[in-house]
């Protein structure tokens, strides 16, 4: 089947959901399906990923809480597109504007809303969660809960990657939601990949001996993923035991945490790792993972440090803590900073290379393999069946041959 990702949230500098993107591209054709990633961008292309996997774009004005972003805001432009590439199942990743506008949409494909961000628990419960309880809050955004239960409607499934928020829609009334878990990159994460060495060098740059907890942050740096927290409650532990963190990422907050990282001893913002061997070897060589945020949906890089051998320091609620390996790691209050210099105290405290032998004990996690394989079954099952191709022609309705065609109908390449 021919398979079309609406994609709000795509972007070449993206973290956790061009990883994901990325993973869906080249999976696709391992099981017998195209795939057609359709996200907001400067101008029109078309970008051939993969046998039968392309990277198009349509032209859209940047975020502006963050340029590295766009946004989808002309319907007509997105029905075209949709009527040009036909697709059989239509998947839509946010949960705003883009999601009713594919929900409009007059084709004939079955659609799915994956839910690849949580609005709520990164705004609303965030930035009221000190006045209000979450029954509260809910309350107050009843709007947003009745936009959902509409895209419910449009929509033949709501997909989850973790059964918190599941829950949290079935129980606002939506009744299409089906927890379909994400996983992690086969072979590349492992706790093969530790070096001590690298360890050492990292700790040495940061002041410390290799005697120290050394920590790693690892995601954009947005307001929701609270990384001024982290870096505040790992300075709090440090006034008692030797404690290093270094945070690898970008985004509109990189300045904020330079700053902040200058004002404590032993944290160090880094640039993201472009290389994915790179970034798992410094994920591997971790004491431990802390995350910020209680937002995720499913938390790409918990699972990695999973995979890696590397105990979690997370919060309660969010996907992240779906990852934690009992007696490997900590929970804490979200968006409590005390709570999360305690959980880093009672880390060090019950001994690291304990927790880290059961962390490597359970290092197998689910793989991306197994994510598609689940995911593009249960679209097979709401389609209308596999694409068969037309005798008018090889691919007629995809491929080389349809791509090539679109690209030069929007006067762009491949």
């Amino acid at each position: 089947m021919r398979i079309v990702d609406v994609c709000a949230f795509y972007s070449p500098q993206g973290g956790g959901v061009r990883t994901y993107i990325e993973a869906k591209l080249r999976a696709a054709a391992r099981f017998g399906h195209e795939m057609i990633v359709l996200a907001p961008g400067e101008d029109h292309q078309v970008e051939q990923r993969a046998p039968g996997a392309y990277l198009a774009t349509i032209p859209a004005p940047p975020l502006p809480v963050d340029r590295r972003y766009r946004y989808f805001n002309d319907e007509t432009a997105l029905h075209r597109a949709l009527d040009e590439w036909r697709p059989d199942h239509v998947e839509a990743s946010s949960p705003w504007s883009s999601a009713t506008m594919v929900g409009r949409w007059d084709g004939m494909a079955s659609r799915s809303l994956v839910m690849h961000a949580d609005p709520l628990s990164a705004y609303a419960y965030r930035l009221l969660g000190g006045i209000a309880p979450i029954p509260t809050i809910d309350r107050w955004f009843g709007w947003f809960w009745k936009h959902l239960r509409g895209l419910d409607r449009m929509f033949d499934m709501v997909v989850c990657a973790n059964d918190q928020l599941s829950g949290r829609l079935r129980d606002q009334g939506l009744g299409k939601v089906e927890t379909i878990p994400m996983g992690v990159e086969r072979g590349l994460f492992s706790p093969a990949r530790r070096s001590p060495e690298l360890r050492r060098e990292i700790l040495a740059t940061l002041g410390l001996e290799p005697s120290a907890l050394l920590l790693m942050g690892i995601g954009r740096f947005a307001a929701e993923k609270r990384w001024e927290m982290v870096i505040r409650a790992a300075r709090q532990c440090g006034r008692n035991d030797e404690v290093g963190l270094v945070l690898v990422g970008d985004g509109p907050r990189r300045r904020r945490l330079e700053s902040l990282a200058a004002q404590a001893p032993h944290v160090a913002v880094l640039p993201p790792v472009g290389d994915r061997n790179d970034l798992a070897r410094l994920l591997a060589s971790a004491d431990a993972l802390v995350h910020g945020c209680e937002a995720e949906t499913f938390c790409m890089v918990a699972g990695e440090a999973r995979a890696s051998g590397v105990p979690l320091i997370v919060p309660d609620r969010g996907a992240a803590v779906d990852q934690l390996v009992p007696g490997a790691g900590a929970i804490y209050r979200s968006g409590n900073e005390s709570s999360l210099a305690n959980a880093i105290a009672e880390f060090a405290a019950k001994g690291r290379e304990l927790q880290r032998a059961r962390a490597v004990q359970h290092s197998s996690a689910r793989t991306m393999e197994q994510h598609f394989e689940q995911l593009f079954a249960r679209y097979a099952e709401l389609g209308r069946g596999p694409f068969k191709s037309s005798s008018a022609g090889p691919m007629v309705r995809g491929g080389p041959v349809f791509a090539q065609g679109l690209a030069a109908s929007m006067g762009t390449s491949l």
